[in-house]
C-alpha cells in the first residue's frame, strides 16, 4: 500500500527553495504519528533539506546518482525500487516524487493549509472523481500556528480501482 503524506497551501504550494514554507508544530506531530515505525520514501533533495534520517523509520532515498550515499538510509534509483522495500510505504516528497507516486497511491494524508504562499514546488492537482474523503480534522490558527489547517485523509475511490 502506498501512502502520500503532504502539507499543501490553497494554491498547491508545498515548498520554496527546498524548504517548508510554514511552521506548524501540530502538523509535524501528525507527520511523526503517521510515519513512525514505517518506511518513508523521499527524493534526494527532500532528504537533504531534512539533513538526517528520521528516527524510528526506514528512510529510503530516490536519486539518479548511483554514487549517492546517506548514512542510515537506503538509496535506490527509482520509485518502483523504493516501493518494493516494504508492503506499506509513505511517500513524503518532493514534488517530482509525488507526481510519480500519485498513480500508485492508495491513501493521501494531506494537511490543507488555509493560505496561499509563494512557492516553487507544487503538489499535483487531484481528480476529485478518483478520491474519497474519509476523515477531516479542523485546526484554527493560534499562537503557535500562523494559519488554520485541516488534517484530511483521502482514499482512492473503489470505482477508480475497478476501472483500472
Amino acid at each position: 500500500m502506498v501512502h502520500l503524506v503532504v502539507a499543501v497551501a490553497e494554491n498547491g504550494a508545498i515548498g520554496k527553495d527546498n524548504q517548508l514554507i510554514w511552521h506548524l508544530p501540530n502538523d509535524l506531530k501528525q507527520f511523526k504519528k503517521i510515519t513512525s515505525g514505517h518506511t518513508i520514501v523521499m527524493g534526494r533533495k527532500t532528504y537533504e533539506s531534512i539533513g538526517k534520517p528520521l528516527p524510528n523509520r526506514t528512510n529510503v532515498i530516490i536519486t539518479r546518482n548511483p554514487e549517492y550515499q546517506a548514512e542510515g538510509c537506503v538509496v535506490v534509483s527509482s520509485l518502483e525500487e523504493a516501493i518494493q522495500k516494504d508492503t506499506e510505504v509513505y511517500v513524503i516528497g518532493g514534488a517530482e516524487i509525488y507526481n510519480q507516486a500519485l498513480p500508485l497511491t492508495d491513501v493521501i494524508h494531506i494537511t490543507e493549509v488555509h493560505t496561499s504562499v509563494d512557492g516553487d514546488a507544487f503538489f499535483p492537482k487531484l481528480d476529485s472523481a478518483e478520491w474519497v474523503e474519509v476523515s477531516r480534522e479542523e485546526h484554527a490558527a493560534d499562537e503557535k500556528h500562523d494559519y488554520s489547517f485541516d488534517f484530511v485523509e483521502l482514499r482512492r475511490s473503489q470505482i477508480e480501482k475497478i476501472q483500472a
